[in-house]
């Protein structure tokens, strides 16, 4: 039998045809040199791997090279900060979270403010988070969070900066579990997950791809997952709330963004595209294998994402007194 390709796919690509070809002539002749994709994080990061995941497509989409540039630190806000004061019509960036929503709410005096000078092109996947932590922790979720609660202040963990989805989620997991370990932050997980090996920290939360990797090479224990139940994503990892943490729900996500600068054809015609990308087989196969689920909304669906969890992330700030550096 012959096959034929994927209907969905061809229907997606042809929409994404469709309204570039619906756009301006100034959005079809950009971009006429190399596009940048910033990320606030270092390589081998979650944002880092996705981003290079999409460039290669992307650059086909195109016609222009596509280059990731990484600029790690502050949360992600290093990186987001210089996709806001870009003004060449060639520089997006590639973000989390915290990133897009309480950056100016968390650090009054932050350099850019997310929800004035960045404009939404795409939410590409989300994820839970898995609590990890060093091999000798106990196997069992209950005994973990017991032995964490033992041991008071005395434990560390981790994040990948202050702010980080990763950092006030662990803010609200010490208040509905009883824990105090104290935080330390860090330019992004690939540190963390060296500090966890090393014993510096003692647990973290993490996307489940870097989480899962070390788990299966024998240097990290997954300990459960923050979604109500077990997540598609990681089948084998049992939910936090098996081990007692009730109503805890907790999500990261990575999305592309663009300085208000960028013309909305070129914002419309870039929303299309990646869209198309992240739905592709392929990709998506590729995007499961790094812990993701695809989201592949346009720009209009990021802006109603970061408008519903802003509120969310800034209560938590303010519930918790979370101040910049702390």
């Amino acid at each position: 039998m012959t096959r034929h390709p994927n209907r969905r796919h061809l229907i997606a690509t042809a929409a994404a045809l469709v309204a570039a070809s619906a756009l301006p002539a100034q959005a079809a002749t950009w971009p006429n040199r190399p596009l940048k994709i910033v990320v606030g994080f270092p390589g081998g990061s979650s944002p880092d791997l996705m981003a290079r995941l999409i460039a290669e497509p992307l650059a086909q989409a195109l016609g222009q090279p596509v280059v990731v540039e990484n600029r790690p630190g502050a949360g992600g806000n290093i990186g987001a900060t210089a996709v806001a004061r870009a003004t060449d019509d060639h520089t997006i960036g590639l973000m989390i979270n915290g990133n897009l929503t309480i950056a100016k709410i968390l650090n009054p005096d932050a350099t850019y403010d997310p929800l004035k000078e960045l404009t939404p092109v795409s939410l590409l996947a989300t994820a839970p988070l898995v609590l990890t932590a060093p091999l000798p922790a106990p196997a069992d979720g209950a005994a973990f969070l017991a032995a964490a609660r033992q041991a008071g202040d005395k434990w560390n963990y981790g994040s990948p900066g202050v702010g980080t989805v990763a950092h006030l989620g662990m803010e609200v997991l010490k208040s509905r579990a009883k824990l105090a370990p104290v935080h330390v932050p860090y330019p992004g997980n690939p540190q963390v997950i060296t500090a966890m090996i090393g014993g510096q920290v003692q647990m973290a939360l993490l996307p489940p791809g870097l989480a899962m990797a070390q788990v299966r090479g024998g240097k990290l224990r997954a300990i459960g997952v923050t979604s109500p139940g077990r997540s598609s994503v990681v089948p084998d990892v049992p939910s936090l709330s098996e081990a007692g943490v009730q109503n805890l729900q907790l999500e990261i996500w990575n999305a592309v963004a663009a300085p208000n600068s960028l013309p909305k054809s070129h914002v419309a015609k870039l929303s299309a595209l990646l869209v198309d990308i992240v739905r592709r087989p392929e990709i998506r196969e590729k995007i499961l294998a790094q812990g993701w689920t695809v989201a592949g909304t346009n720009a209009e669906g990021l802006a109603r994402r970061i408008q519903a969890e802003t509120p969310v992330l800034a209560d938590v700030i303010r519930r918790n007194q979370i101040k910049p550096g702390g």
